[in-house]
């Protein structure tokens, strides 16, 4: 995740406690997305957003005769990416996706996993990822189906909004902007002159011990969601715990569950 932290709502103060939320997760969509954009020009590979790695990491599983690059403006993910197995093979840079300091035609192929939601300017964001590509090369952005595909938020935001209204408010701001809608990403790439814009849809598991295993981490603090949940105050914490745990529960003993979430892909080349 990248953005520009003056004008970006998106806590992001910690590595540990965003990899323990959602980059257990993002690395399983990493995988999955990486190959999207083959067949690959010669050169480096851009991940635009990195926050602890995953799409980074899965590039240099991948290719691994290939410098990465991987940037970000929280530097706490950076540290952390650097710290992860694998994470001496990425050169990991502080550096703002609405205004990246590399010059025109530096990559083969840049990529933005569950970036474009959360800068303020998303279409300033993929005219940049443009602008670093060479000629020919794919600019690849995936983002989480907020309203249709993801379950473990479906679950938080609806359950949350029936105790809470400024549940109802983020959900509703979250689930309505352009980036949630199924052509959000698509004509955004359009927009910024991309070619060849195709659009494509990724599902992958998210595997819960238990409800403690999904609510801990939404705890650390991190993004929209751990921001809301650490701003609550505690009697108000506990009546939406309550309301989410039941929903987790759905009338059956704690334990396993495994969700579903879905996110959009779209790749676009450059002219």
């Amino acid at each position: 995740m990248s953005s520009s932290p003056a004008s970006s709502t998106y806590a992001a103060t910690d590595g540990a406690a965003y990899d323990r939320f959602i980059g257990r997760w993002s690395r399983r969509l990493a995988e999955a997305v990486a190959p999207l954009a083959e067949p690959l020009r010669e050169g480096s590979l851009l991940d635009v957003g990195c926050g602890t790695g995953s799409m980074a990491l899965a590039l240099v599983g991948r290719y691994p005769e290939r410098d990465v690059v991987g940037i970000d403006v929280a530097e706490p993910y950076l540290e952390y990416a650097a710290t992860r197995p694998g994470g001496s093979a990425v050169r990991f840079v502080r550096d703002d996706a609405c205004g990246m300091s590399f010059p025109d035609a530096s990559f083969a192929a840049a990529y933005g996993l569950l970036l474009l939601n959360f800068v303020p300017e998303p279409l300033l964001a993929v005219r940049e990822m443009r602008r670093v590509t060479r000629p020919g090369g794919a600019v690849l952005a995936a983002g989480w189906d907020f309203r249709g595909g993801l379950v473990y938020q479906r679950i938080l935001w609806d359950s949350a909004a029936g105790v809470d209204h400024g549940a109802a408010a983020i959900r509703d701001r979250l689930f309505s902007g352009k980036m949630a809608l199924p052509n959000g990403m698509a004509d955004l790439f359009s927009e910024a002159g991309l070619q060849d814009v195709q659009r494509h849809s990724v599902t992958i598991r998210m595997d819960f011990v238990d409800f403690a295993d999904y609510w801990d981490p939404l705890l650390g603090g991190q993004g929209p969601v751990g921001g809301y949940i650490a701003g609550l105050p505690p009697e108000k914490q506990v009546a939406v715990r309550e309301a989410v745990r039941a929903a987790f529960l759905s009338g059956a003993p704690d334990g396993e569950r495994s969700l579903t979430a879905t996110a959009w892909v779209v790749r676009g080349t450059m002219p």
